[in-house]
C-alpha cells in the first residue's frame, strides 16, 4: 500500500523545529506567529528570531527581514537569488550574555544555481524597545 502526503496536512515550519515528541512544527505554530504578526508578537529571544528571519529568507519577506535587522547594519534593500533553494537549519548554539545581547550559532544550508553552499555563521543580536514593544534585531555576524 502506497503513502502519499495529506493535501490538508499544515505545512511544516522552514526552520526546522521539531515538538518535544519530535513532530514538526508547523509554520503557524512556529515563525509564522512572529512573521505574519509583526505589529503584535515579538520573538522571545535571539534564537526564535533567528530561526524566524531562516523562514523569512525562505520566503523571501524582504519586509520582516529589513524590520528585525538592526538599523546600524540594516541594508537599504534586499534582493533575492531567483535559483535559490533552501535545504535546512542547524541551530548549533545559542547564549544571551545579558538581557540585551545574544549570539546564535547556525549552519544554513542551500542549493544556488546547482551548487550545493554550506553557510555557518556566528550572529550577534540585541533587545531594544521598537513601537512600543521590546524586540530582538539582528545586528551581524562573523561567517566561517
Amino acid at each position: 500500500m502506497s503513502r502519499t502526503a495529506d493535501p490538508l496536512a499544515i505545512p511544516a515550519c522552514p526552520c526546522g523545529r521539531t515538538s518535544a515528541k519530535g513532530q514538526p512544527l508547523a509554520y503557524a505554530a512556529c515563525c509564522g506567529r512572529f512573521i505574519d504578526h509583526y505589529a503584535e508578537v515579538a520573538a522571545p529571544d535571539a534564537e526564535h528570531l533567528m530561526r524566524s528571519r531562516y523562514s523569512a529568507f525562505v520566503r523571501e519577506d524582504a519586509a520582516y527581514l529589513l524590520a528585525t535587522w538592526h538599523p546600524d547594519t540594516r541594508p537599504t534593500s534586499l534582493d533575492f537569488g531567483p535559483a535559490t533553494k533552501w535545504l535546512g537549519l542547524q541551530v548549533k548554539a545559542f547564549a544571551a550574555t545579558d538581557d540585551h545581547h545574544a549570539t546564535v550559532e547556525f549552519v544554513a544550508r542551500y542549493r544556488q544555481q546547482g551548487r550545493a553552499v554550506r553557510l555557518h555563521e556566528r550572529s550577534r543580536f540585541v533587545r531594544e524597545v521598537v513601537d512600543g514593544l521590546p524586540r530582538w534585531r539582528y545586528v551581524d555576524g562573523d561567517v566561517s
